[in-house]
């Protein structure tokens, strides 16, 4: 394996490569090779922007058809057929079906560039600087969406102060806290010292903040509470939407409507590099041009998003996921019985999180399940507090018999890690 070109001249701040010592040069549905050979099941899919699996067929003949043609390629924001296109089928096939009634903005095409955009109109609209943002949250590695989120490493890269932004515990967090009550305290007590946001931000599934899925009564209470107080609702729906939880918004099965929507990474159909924030027709006052980036209009991305949507479609793919999460729902159980004092798992469809933190809290023990499932031909990554969660986020078109072969490298290598580590007493946490 050579890997002196990376290792001589890329920088320091390359991390996924660090966990995974191979160097891949092809990839077909939950597969990746390696210059070897060999064959991995992809249990991470490119941290959801793979949820259709690597190079699927009918997206990838659409881009060739595009490409083909020698269509445009890059328009800024020019009207195009191929946005003509996706904004037509968006609409028709997505939004009405669901009754929602969002224009649609194209920011920059990245996560953290859709919730910057969200951030400054919601601050706009509001004409208030502050933002209520949840613990545990991430929303990205720019300055605004860094200062959301609360990740100590990630936060630490900014350099400057963070702020405008108040954290408010998850609901998860403190169980005996009724956090939308604290958030009305802290809305309505004149001495609480917390300026009144413009909007108030969430994923509903917290996916690197270690698998957290949040209640539904919960986000309903959340819903109201925006409401009643004038405060915009922007959900970040970037990692765990696009079906992942079995619905394609994840607060669907919240039956709530938020104000701001982003939208990143799976969007894009086939790991292409597209954005969306989906805004309330009433809130789009912004003027031309006030939020831009150069990338916001390529084309390919368009073309293969469209054919994302359609695939999606056509695989009735919300279906299969709630079919299926019973298959990934009864491994983990199965592999929470191996130590039931220790091992806790939590997820909701297709994301899943394998909790170690009663282990240790520097993530060993996960770092260990990490590496052996890699040995064995599995790649998953981990995340929340401590890096100690084993994130299981397989492509959504997988079928039933690699899922459970993945499952089982999952809780062979659980099995070997405990092995491995010869842990026998429960520390004292």
């Amino acid at each position: 394996m050579n890997t002196q070109a990376f290792e001589s001249y890329e920088s320091q701040v390359r991390s996924y490569c660090r966990n995974f010592p191979a160097v891949f040069t092809t990839a077909k549905g939950p597969f990746l090779y390696d210059e070897d050979g060999r064959e991995y099941i992809d249990f991470f899919c490119g941290a959801g922007g793979l949820n259709y699996g690597h190079n699927p067929d009918f997206i990838k003949e659409k881009v060739i058809q595009y490409l083909q043609g020698d269509g445009v390629m890059h328009a800024l924001d020019m009207y195009t057929a191929p946005k003509r296109d996706f904004i037509e089928f968006y609409e028709e096939e997505i939004l009405k079906p669901r009754g929602l009634p969002y224009k649609l903005q194209f920011p920059g095409p990245t996560g953290t560039n859709a919730v910057e955009a969200a951030l400054k109109l919601a601050r706009k609209v509001k004409k208030r600087q502050n933002v209520f943002a949840m613990m545990g949250a991430f929303h990205g590695m720019t300055l605004g969406s860094i200062a959301l989120t609360t990740d100590a490493s990630s936060r630490a890269g900014a350099g400057v102060p963070l702020t405008n932004v108040t954290h408010i515990p998850a609901p998860y967090m403190f169980p005996e806290l009724d956090t939308v009550k604290y958030m009305e305290t802290l809305l309505t007590d004149d001495h609480s010292g917390v300026e009144k946001p413009a909007a108030l931000i969430l994923e509903t599934v917290q996916a690197d903040g270690g698998i957290n899925p949040f209640p539904v009564e919960w986000l309903q209470a959340v819903r109201d509470l925006c409401d009643r107080h004038d405060i915009l609702l922007i959900v970040d729906d970037i990692q765990v939407g696009c079906a992942r939880t079995g619905w394609f918004f994840s607060f669907e099965r919240a039956g709530i409507v938020p104000d701001i929507v982003t939208q990143s990474k799976s969007i894009g159909g086939y790991g292409m590099p597209f954005a969306l924030v989906l805004i309330k027709p009433e809130l789009d006052i912004w003027e031309p041009g006030e939020h831009n980036g150069t990338f916001r209009g390529y084309q390919l991305s368009m073309v293969a998003a469209k054919a994302g949507l359609e695939l999606m479609l056509q695989e009735r793919v919300e279906e299969k996921v709630r079919r299926q999460e019973p298959v990934i729902a009864r491994y983990m159980e199965e592999i929470r019985a191996l130590d039931p004092d220790r091992i806790k798992t939590r997820g909701i469809g297709f994301v899943w999180g394998i909790d170690f933190w009663r282990y240790d809290r520097d993530g060993v023990m996960s770092k260990k399940v990490l590496d052996i499932c890699f040995e064995n031909g599995l790649i998953v990554e981990r995340v929340g507090r401590g890096n100690t969660v084993v994130k299981v986020f397989p492509e959504l078109l997988i079928d039933e018999e690699t899922l459970c072969r993945g499952l089982e490298i999952l809780k062979k290598s659980v099995k070997q890690a405990r092995a491995c580590l010869k842990i026998e007493e429960v520390p004292n946490f």
